[in-house]
């Protein structure tokens, strides 16, 4: 009789050393509260972050590469009606689209720093081309750093 509730009792304390860790771990697999969506940016806020250009082809001009200006920045909820463009936080890239051969001049001459600039006209963006989340119509440059 011992003998059998010994073999039980073995039995049932392994059952328990292979169950515990797989409980135990189910309960740490608790959902990460959902990111929160960035500050937001309106007209007149200045966005800083990393200047990138890229060589995109210009749908416009025959297929022509031309230099594409984005800055890299915090995730940023954009005025209504964009808002967080789809997105869970929010667009964290912006195209500065330049107006002029000054401005894109005046460009690329930060490439790979950090620079920041005033918003006066920010969108969603729209076109299959386009490379950023949102894009920045007009701007200017306030600080070099």
């Amino acid at each position: 009789m011992t003998k059998l509730f010994a073999t039980r009792w073995a039995l049932v304390a392994t059952m328990m050393l292979l169950v515990t860790p797989a409980i135990s771990a189910q309960q740490d697999d608790a959902a990460p509260p959902p990111p929160k969506p960035g500050k937001p940016i309106n007209t007149g806020d200045v966005l800083s972050g990393e200047l990138n250009a890229m060589k995109v082809r210009d749908v416009k001009n025959a297929g022509k590469r031309i230099a594409t200006y984005q800055i890299t920045s915090e995730p940023r909820r954009l005025p209504p009606p964009n808002g967080l463009c789809n997105l869970e936080t929010g667009p964290e890239t912006f195209q500065l689209v330049t107006s002029s051969d000054a401005q894109a001049t005046q460009l690329k001459s930060f490439v790979g720093k950090e620079i920041s600039v005033k918003v006066d006209e920010v969108a969603c963006a729209s076109d299959p081309g386009q490379m950023s989340e949102a894009v920045v119509t007009k701007w200017s440059i306030i600080k070099k750093q």
